[in-house]
């Protein structure tokens, strides 16, 4: 009978976990992994046969929720990865792999995963490093294996417009054969740059429920102009829902889902049962994603619109709050505003059914008295024109607001925040 053992990542050294993680799968257990943050929880007294993952996820339907994937499901992951390689010349056996990313995440683990698969070499590349582009590059040149064969890279958009920023992080962002981007959407300006520097993204989208990757855009492709994140892998099964999300079929989505309890304990006394099925009886898997599909039905294009559980509807129009983060924020830059990052929050309105209010935060240099109050008259002008469900109600300076360092907005954080603010006598943060 499997049991559920608990690992905690130290994001300094994800190799000491990553050492007792196979002798852990190897004795048929689930094993979760656990960010510094995290905390032990009670496993249910039905625990399905390993071995497995348990890993977090954020899930469409809000709050923290752990899926459970078996060790199987992330080899047909690494394998359906491999063949991606090979029709682009690749050879998965012939590579070597640099991961900065959390190893308690899918987006962590997998990097790790299918250098163990492929049995090439993997790199563990620390927060500290990643934020430092001059001793990164000069560190990895050190190694004897730099560039001795196609090195593959996954990133998030925050860690790739870092060392974009940088000569150094540039030139060794130019050193990759092929690198991933995901987990949050692509920033244009972003996109641009890499295409001008001739750095090889892969724009791709996958989740925890999905054992990672299920669609990528070759370098190529992405070097030539194309947006949206490419055409699903050969496992891969891609439908829009009428209400827009982006469903998914494939033989290696997570066997379940666990959403703790309020005081933390996984639902082990429940009358519901302790693990709740991811898929409708056909097999597929409802993602919290807009999406859009283009081109033939076997090998449709697939483009994200954002995350529905952050759509809000206005005046009876559907508005993505995403797009227009990624609209004002370019808008900004041509016109110099020093404008850091914003963050769209739909909020009730007894007229429209919602309404937009917005957080802004500045560059150090607009909290010069004054300086941030006109920047926002400048700022706001550059919506006048916007339809009418797009233009925001209200605007609140926020010194804090701040992604994740995967680069996703904690909507949900915010709105309490926003909450909380407007519950005050209004003044902005």
């Amino acid at each position: 009978m499997s049991s559920l053992e608990q690992l905690c990542c130290d994001p300094q050294s994800p190799s000491i976990v990553a050492g007792f993680l196979l002798p852990a799968l190897e004795r048929g257990n689930w094993v979760r992994l656990m960010g510094p943050q995290d905390v032990p929880l009670e496993a249910p007294k039905a625990l399905p046969e390993g071995p497995g993952l348990v890993l977090s996820t954020g899930g469409s339907s809000g709050g923290r929720q752990l899926c459970l994937q078996p060790s199987i499901h992330l080899d047909q992951s690494a394998a359906a990865t491999g063949r991606w390689l090979h029709a682009l010349g690749l050879n998965a056996s012939e590579v070597i792999i640099w991961n900065p990313l959390p190893f308690q995440h899918i987006s962590g683990l997998m990097p790790w995963w299918r250098a163990q698969q492929w049995n090439v070499a993997h790199v563990w590349l620390s927060p500290a490093l990643m934020k430092s582009p001059q001793a990164l590059l000069e560190e990895s040149c050190q190694r004897s294996d730099w560039d001795s064969m196609p090195m593959l890279l996954s990133l998030v958009p925050t860690q790739l417009g870092r060392l974009l920023a940088d000569p150094a992080g540039v030139r060794w962002l130019q050193a990759m054969a092929l690198i991933w981007v995901g987990g949050a959407a692509l920033p244009d300006e972003l996109a641009e740059r890499a295409r001008a520097l001739g750095i090889k993204l892969a724009p791709c989208y996958g989740a925890t429920e999905t054992a990672a990757m299920v669609v990528a855009q070759s370098p190529e492709r992405f070097l030539d102009g194309e947006e949206g994140v490419g055409e699903p892998l050969d496992d891969i099964e891609l439908r829009v829902e009428g209400n827009g999300a982006l469903a998914v079929r494939c033989r290696r989505l997570a066997i379940g889902r666990w959403k703790p309890d309020g005081d933390g304990s996984l639902a082990e006394r429940s009358t519901e049962p302790s693990v709740s099925p991811l898929t409708d009886v056909d097999g597929w898997w409802r993602s919290g994603d807009a999406a859009r599909l283009q081109g033939p039905a076997s090998t449709p294009q697939l483009t994200l619109l954002g995350r529905l559980d952050g759509a809000i509807h206005s005046g009876g129009v559907t508005v993505f709050p995403e797009q227009l983060e990624v609209r004002l924020m370019a808008a900004a830059r041509e016109v110099g505003l020093p404008l850091k990052a914003v963050l769209f929050l739909g909020v009730h309105d007894p007229e429209w059914g919602e309404r937009l209010v917005v957080l802004v935060r500045w560059q150090d240099a607009a909290h010069l008295p004054g300086a941030a109050d006109a920047f926002l008259l400048r700022l706001k002008a550059l919506t006048d024109r916007w339809l009418p469900a797009e233009r925001p109600q209200r605007w609140h300076h926020c010194a804090e607001l701040a992604s994740t360092n995967a680069g996703k907005w904690e909507r949900a954080r915010w709105r309490a925040w926003l909450k909380d603010l407007e519950r005050s006598d209004g003044a902005d943060c």
